[in-house]
């Protein structure tokens, strides 16, 4: 195993569900950590809570990953001894709704679109290049399950995480030689806040998702993150799709009434 003490963690989207488990894990393992989200109060509570708890090092500062400047000029005016980013974790994520694609709302396309592909995309072109110049790092995506198989409703989303797939095949490629690992950990049905997300705060909706079932955890995420970090310097995973053991397929749940 690769040991993980003081490796430099950069994660977006820390501040709940699967973000905050990974967090959570690599602090565990000794890792500094540099978090980012859009909700700086609960995020820097967050930190506080790990530096007392684990004894680990760990920035938390506001980040909307949608926006290239602010992407660019905060991870460009990071502290020296925060520069030489060892592993990132794109988590940043959400979805908008369920509906059918002639009855869908742009906003909402363009939100998943921004900030599932896009936000990606910058956080990956600013820490990338230092990974290069190093000759050393990895990358690790959140896809989804949704990055292979769609199902009703789920059409910009689902695309939005087909793309996370094809480019993080596409990373893989770019840095062969580079000395650089490229993940991608794909989960199935996870309670998290993401489904009330996508139901713009309706709890009720929210719970009818994993009715009758037992979803995965984000600690259960977490975990499969924590296992494509950890591994010897040679071995790369490339991806791990993971579902609760009640899910067969994107739309094949077995639920208990």
């Amino acid at each position: 195993m690769s040991d993980l003490k003081n490796k430099i963690v950069f994660i977006t989207g820390a501040s709940s569900g699967i973000g905050k488990a990974c967090a959570e894990s690599f602090a565990k393992a000794g890792s500094k950590l540099l978090l980012a989200a859009r909700r700086i109060d609960k995020l820097t509570a967050f930190a506080e809570e790990l530096r007392t708890k684990y004894n680990v090092e760990v920035k938390a500062f506001r980040l909307d990953v949608r926006n290239y400047d602010e992407v660019k000029s905060t991870i460009e005016n990071l502290e020296d001894e925060w520069k030489d980013i060892d592993i990132l974790v794109n988590n940043a994520g959400l979805s908008r709704g369920l509906d059918k694609i002639y009855e869908g709302t742009p906003k909402n396309w363009d939100e998943m679109i921004n900030t599932n592909i896009k936000g990606l995309l910058y956080v990956t072109r600013t820490v990338l290049p230092g990974m290069v110049e190093r000759n050393s790092g990895h990358v690790i995506n959140i896809g989804s399950l949704a990055g292979h198989e769609v199902y009703p409703g789920g059409n910009v989303y689902a695309s939005t995480k087909f793309a996370v797939n094809g480019l993080t095949k596409s990373f893989r490629l770019d840095v062969i030689g580079k000395n650089i690992k490229v993940s991608t950990v794909d989960p199935g049905l996870v309670e998290t806040e993401f489904s009330i997300v996508r139901y713009s705060g309706d709890e009720e909706k929210a719970k009818n998702t994993y009715k009758g079932m037992t979803p995965l955890v984000a600690e259960d995420v977490a975990e499969a993150v924590l296992f494509c970090a950890s591994r010897p310097e040679h071995v790369n995973i490339n991806e791990i799709i993971m579902t609760p053991v009640a899910q067969a397929s994107i739309a094949n749940v077995h639920r208990n009434e």
